[in-house]
């Protein structure tokens, strides 16, 4: 049942289907911040029209009633094949707007309500807009006892490439260099597996083992949601130097989630490369309207490249901040209280 609190009402939600018509509304006004949580709604939506309802995934809508029903916040606490994901924490209001009188409030009714439906060692991090994450973190250790770490796990800015920003580029050819780029299949598992390995090693606290790492290209790979950059050189077989995967998709937008290149191959344009063909690839042939991707703040070198690609606000010879790029914080709470997940 809807709690109320004076003018916004806060409300679990146990079923995709259950979802109300302007939580949906709200996504589609929002496309680039809300995915994060939508893809993965449109997986549930598909699984329940077909009589199947996942277990462990929930979503807290916080909607202010008056004049008119607007959605304020989603929390989404889900998971899928790989584990348990962060708490996710999407707002329908720009970042500049989400000042302590209303974002305290409102977190204060979300944790609430979180309370009641997870066990606490469940909620092991929030990702959420800069301002949201550290109110949902100092309310959830005042609540629970459970600390947060004031590093936090990642800080990045959410950033958006269109076909007005994209930015057109052939392939550079190298001397006896030879470069494909392709949607990888289930001959490239081992290799796609090897990327995923070690870019989870340098993931901190998300890390994986081999067979873990085998697990997530298989999926990648069966979900036609990774791509590779194969270099070839002379008569030599080709070697895997970057992968591109991008996990979340919805209608009109699809968020880019691994970027990895193997360090023997580094220095070569292989990322560059290989994001500009996927963004090709997505703007061409599933015909997304946007492409996202979050990029860390200190990562200046994954600035450039995205950069040069079309991606907006990380121009390294421009500090003005954009205000269509956002930045979002990752806060870990304490791992000897908590149960990782992965994502």
């Amino acid at each position: 049942m809807p709690s109320r609190n004076f003018e916004f009402t806060a409300a679990v939600y146990y079923k995709a289907s259950s979802l109300p018509p302007e939580v949906f509304a709200a996504f589609e006004q929002n496309p680039v911040t809300f995915n994060c949580i939508l893809p993965h709604i449109l997986k549930c939506l598909k699984l329940e029209e077909h009589g199947r309802v996942v277990d462990g995934q929930c979503w807290i809508v916080v909607t202010t009633s008056n004049p008119e029903p607007r959605v304020d916040f989603v929390l989404s606490c889900t998971e899928n094949e790989m584990g348990k994901y962060p708490i996710f924490i999407a707002s329908t209001s720009p970042p500049p707007s989400l000042s302590d009188d209303f974002v305290h409030p409102r977190l204060h009714l979300i944790v609430e309500h979180l309370l009641d439906v997870v066990d606490l060692h469940r909620v092991y991090s929030v990702f959420a807009p800069d301002a949201v994450a550290y109110w949902f973190a100092r309310l959830w250790t005042e609540q629970t006892g459970i600390r947060w770490y004031n590093n936090p796990y990642y800080a990045a800015k959410l950033s958006v490439c269109c076909s007005e920003t994209f930015k057109y580029r052939s392939v550079t050819i190298s001397p006896g260099l030879q470069h494909i780029l392709r949607a990888a299949d289930e001959h490239d598992l081992h290799a796609v597996a090897q990327l995923c390995y070690k870019f989870a090693q340098e993931s901190e606290p998300f890390i994986l083992d081999e067979q873990g790492a085998l697990d997530e290209a298989a999926i990648l790979i069966r979900n036609r949601t990774v791509w590779i950059h194969e270099v070839q050189q002379h008569n030599n077989a080709p070697i895997v130097a970057s992968l591109v995967a991008f996990t979340r998709n919805s209608a009109t937008v699809s968020t880019i989630t691994k970027v990895y290149t193997n360090p023997d191959a580094r220095g070569m344009g292989c990322a560059q490369r290989l994001v500009r063909r996927v963004c090709k690839h997505l703007f061409s042939t599933e015909r997304k309207e946007k492409v996202a991707l979050y990029v860390a703040h200190n990562n200046l070198a994954a600035s450039k490249v995205y950069h040069r690609v079309g991606f907006i606000g990380l121009d390294p010879e421009n500090s003005t901040p954009s205000p269509e790029v956002e930045s979002w914080t990752e806060i870990g709470f304490d791992r000897a209280a908590v149960e990782l997940g992965h994502w």
